[in-house]
C-alpha cells in the first residue's frame, strides 16, 4: 500500500486512532468527560479527513473503493454520530464505572459503518457490518437499570446473528456460482453463472437480500424494529436509525450498481414486492402507535421502502440523464431522511430521556407552550417525514415520484402515494397534541434558557428547512458526486 492509498483511507485511520486513544485513556485514567472530548475530537478529525481524502480517491486493494460518493456519506454519518454523541452526554452521565466504554463502542461502530460504505468486496462488507453490529449490541444494552434495554439488545443480537449467518451463507453460494467475491466480478460472471447454476445463484442472492433486508428492517424482516427502537437508549436509537441503516443502504446501492443487478427481472420483482409491502405495512402499523419511538420505527420501515423505488428504477434507465436523476434521488432522499431523523431524536432525547412513559403522545400535549424550540423542531421533523413543502422530505419525495413517473413504475408510485397519505395522519396526531391548550398549560412558563439541546435542535431544524426551501446548491453538489 503506497502513501496515496493511505491518504485515501484517512477517515478510517482517524477513527482507528480515536479508538486506540480511548483504550489508552481508559487504562490510565477513567474519566467520562475526557472520553467524551476525545471522541468528539476524533469525529471532527474524521470529517476533516473525509474532505482531505477526496484528492486521493481511488481503489484501495480489492476490498475498498474510495470515491466522492462514499466520502460524502462517510462525512454525513460521522456528523450524525457527532449529534448522537452530544445527545449521549447526559444520558450516560450516571452509568457508574462503565461510562467510558460506551464511547469506545460508539467509535468502533462508526468505524464499521465507514468500512461498510466504502466496501467493494463481500469480505469488507461483512467485516464492516459485523464491526458495526457487534458494538451496537452492547450500546443498546448499556444502561444498568431497566429491562427494556436488555430485552431490546437480546432481540437484536439473536435476530441479527441469524441475518449475518444467512448473509454469509449467501456469499458462499454466490462465490460457488461465480468464483468471485468483488462486486464488479460478481456482476461480470453472473450471466454465465445463471446459465450454469441458476438455483445456486438465486438461492445465494435471496439469502443476501434477506440479510440486508433485516439490517434495513424492510418488510418482512422488520419485526425487531419497534421493540429495539423503544428499548434502546434514545441516542442509540437515533444512531441505529441514521448511521446503521444509512450505511447499510449505501452499501446495498453500491453492490446493486457495481454488480449491475438491476438487469435481472427476478430480483427486480422481489425488490418491488418488498418495497410495496414496506411502504404500505410500515405506514399502516404506525397508525396504531401512541409511543413516539415506536412510531418512528414503523415510519423508518416505510421510508426505506420509498428508497427502494429508486434502486428498482435503475432497471428501466434508458439515458445518462435518467441514471443521474436516480443517483441524485438516492443521495437527496437519504440525506434528508438522516437529517430529519436527527431532529426528531434530538427532541425526543431531551423531552423523554429514558422514561418510556414520557414517549407517549399524552406527554406531548401543549408542548408548544412549554418547550417552543423543541416543539418547532419536532413539528418540522414530522412534516418533513410526511413530505410537506418547504422541508427536506418534500424535495426527497418529489425526486422519488419523478423517478417513478419517468420509469413508469405505476404500481410503486401508487403505493408511495398511498403510504404518504396514510403517514400524514399519524404525523399530524402528534402535531395536534403539541398544539393543545388548557388553562394549566397556558399558565406554564415556557422554557427560554439557551441550553445545548436547544442549540442543537435549532441547528438541525435550520438544515432541514434550508435543504427543503433552497435545495439547488445541494442538488448541484450531489450531481458532481
Amino acid at each position: 500500500m503506497n502513501s496515496s492509498q493511505m491518504m485515501a483511507l484517512m477517515p478510517i485511520l482517524m477513527l482507528s486512532l480515536t479508538a486506540m486513544v480511548l483504550m489508552i485513556q481508559a487504562s490510565i485514567k477513567r474519566d467520562q468527560n475526557i472520553a467524551w472530548w476525545i471522541t468528539a475530537a476524533g469525529f471532527l478529525l474524521t470529517i476533516w479527513g473525509a474532505g482531505y481524502a477526496r484528492d486521493f480517491a481511488q481503489s484501495v486493494t480489492i476490498l475498498l473503493e474510495v470515491d466522492d460518493w462514499g466520502l460524502f456519506f462517510s462525512t454525513l454519518i460521522v456528523f450524525a454520530s457527532l449529534v448522537c454523541l452530544i445527545l449521549s452526554r447526559e444520558t450516560f452521565s450516571q452509568e457508574a464505572e462503565r461510562k467510558e466504554e460506551y464511547y469506545l463502542l460508539l467509535v468502533l461502530s462508526v468505524l464499521g459503518a465507514v468500512v461498510l460504505i466504502q466496501s467493494s468486496h463481500m469480505a469488507s462488507l461483512l467485516l464492516g457490518m459485523e464491526l458495526m453490529g457487534v458494538a451496537l449490541y452492547a450500546m443498546i444494552a448499556f444502561p444498568e437499570k431497566g429491562e427494556l434495554p436488555l430485552e431490546a439488545a437480546i432481540k437484536y443480537l439473536v435476530l441479527s446473528a441469524c441475518a449475518s449467518a444467512m448473509l454469509l451463507f449467501g456469499f458462499a453460494l454466490v462465490y460457488a456460482a461465480t468464483g468471485d467475491l468483488t462486486y464488479a466480478g460478481i456482476g461480470a460472471a453472473a450471466d454465465l453463472a445463471y446459465g450454469r447454476e441458476p438455483l445456486v445463484l438465486m438461492a445465494g442472492s435471496a439469502m443476501i437480500l434477506a440479510g440486508l433486508g433485516f439490517k434495513l428492517s424492510v418488510v418482512p424482516f422488520h419485526m425487531w424494529t419497534p421493540d429495539v427502537y423503544q428499548g434502546a437508549p434514545t441516542p442509540v436509537t437515533g444512531f441505529l436509525a441514521t448511521v446503521s441503516k444509512g450505511a447499510v443502504f449505501v452499501a446495498l446501492s453500491r453492490f446493486y450498481l457495481e454488480a449491475e443487478l438491476y438487469q435481472y427481472d427476478t430480483l427486480i420483482a422481489a425488490l418491488s414486492v418488498v418495497a410495496v409491502a414496506s411502504m404500505l405495512a410500515g405506514n399502516w402499523l404506525a397508525l396504531r402507535q401512541n409511543n413516539i419511538k415506536r412510531l418512528l420505527a414503523y415510519s423508518s420501515i416505510a421510508h426505506f421502502g420509498y428508497l427502494l423505488v429508486a434502486l428498482i428504477a435503475m432497471s428501466i434507465v434508458q439515458s445518462i440523464a435518467q441514471a443521474q436523476l436516480v443517483a441524485d434521488a438516492v443521495t437527496f432522499y437519504l440525506t434528508a431522511y438522516i437529517l430529519t431523523s436527527l431532529v426528531a431524536f434530538a427532541v425526543v432525547a431531551q423531552l423523554s430521556g429514558e422514561d418510556d412513559s414520557k414517549s407517549m403522545i399524552d406527554s406531548f400535549d401543549g408542548l408548544f407552550w412549554r418547550h417552543p424550540v423543541q416543539a418547532m423542531g419536532l413539528t418540522a421533523a414530522l412534516l418533513s417525514f410526511a413530505g410537506i413543502p418547504l422541508t427536506a422530505g418534500f424535495i426527497g419525495k418529489f425526486y422519488l415520484i419523478n423517478v417513478a413517473i419517468q420509469s413508469q413504475l405505476w404500481t410503486l408510485l401508487i403505493a408511495l402515494i398511498l403510504g404518504s397519505a396514510i403517514g400524514i395522519y399519524y404525523y399530524l396526531r402528534f402535531i395536534f397534541a403539541m398544539s393543545k391548550t388548557s388553562a394549566t398549560i397556558v399558565k406554564t412558563q415556557p422554557e427560554t434558557n439557551l441550553s445545548a439541546q436547544n442549540v442543537l435542535t435549532t441547528v438541525l431544524l435550520i438544515l432541514v428547512l434550508v435543504l427543503g426551501s433552497w435545495p439547488q446548491p445541494f442538488v448541484e453538489f450531489a450531481g458532481r458526486l
